[in-house]
């Protein structure tokens, strides 16, 4: 269902972002960073829950579409999916006895990209939306006490922003799409846990 709910949340926010780029085409320059993307992302990620965080490499994709508004301005939608391997476990001691450990799996986002043409292959760009991550919270209990398991997942937002490059002097064809990024995002779950990323992108616009 959450799947169901990111994926229409994007395909409506492409039909709108669409529909505003052909508002202004009479006055928007098509450039390098128009149209559908597709990148891969690895990096820093930095899981908090229980009053602790945990740090692991993570990686991921996206996935989404930008327009332009004139010549500066570039709006789209897109979607997200990022984990950690073997995902990211925060474990902290009780506030009696025993140890609460919440773990971190699968993360997947919609939201819409702002970015602002700095210079003709430079933007800077800011980001938000929704995010539902995969979680699992155990207690070990201590003398006295009782255990549980839980398996279940979270709804929250996320919000960041970073700096893109664009590739296109350096190749030609299919490949003057090629582009990378570095960024950095936040996330916050309805459970109180939170997550940072600090990663880097490299990707394909397709026009």
């Amino acid at each position: 269902m959450r799947k169901f709910l990111i994926a229409s949340i994007f395909l409506a926010a492409t039909a709108t972002a669409a529909s505003a780029q052909s508002d202004v085409a009479s006055t928007s320059n098509p450039t390098k960073f128009e149209g559908f993307r597709l990148e891969g992302n690895i990096g820093f990620d930095r899981f908090q829950a229980n009053g602790g965080h945990n740090n692991k490499l993570g990686y991921g994709a996206t996935v989404g579409w930008d327009g332009s508004i004139g010549d500066k301005l570039l709006i789209g939608p897109e979607a997200s999916y990022w984990t950690a391997r073997n995902g990211n476990e925060v474990c902290e001691p009780g506030v009696i006895n025993g140890t609460v450990c919440t773990k971190s799996f699968e993360e997947w986002g919609a939201g819409v990209r702002v970015g602002y043409k700095v210079t003709p292959n430079v933007v800077v760009f800011g980001k938000g939306g929704y995010v539902s991550n995969e979680q699992r919270k155990s207690f070990v209990a201590g003398p006295g006490q009782t255990s549980f398991y839980d398996h279940y997942h979270t709804d929250g937002y996320q919000y960041g922003g970073g700096v893109e490059l664009s590739m296109a002097n350096r190749f030609s064809g299919v490949l003057s799409g090629l582009y990378v990024n570095a960024q950095y995002l936040r996330a916050r779950y309805d459970d109180h846990t939170s997550r940072q990323r600090a990663m880097a992108g490299i990707g394909i616009h397709f026009q």
